[in-house]
């Protein structure tokens, strides 16, 4: 039997939407410096 390629469709996707840095500026007592900030840009921009 011949096996076909698996095709993706949108419901074998997760969609994340992280709000650390907005969030972070929002919540009283947990705000992130600069640095921090440019840090949790890079890991994310890192997976996507």
């Amino acid at each position: 039997m011949t096996q076909l390629p698996h095709q993706t469709t949108d419901q074998d996707k997760v969609y994340i939407f992280d709000t650390t840095l907005r969030d972070g500026e929002q919540s009283p007592g947990a705000t992130m410096t600069l640095d921090e900030k440019l840090a949790v840009a890079a890991h994310l921009d890192a997976i996507g």
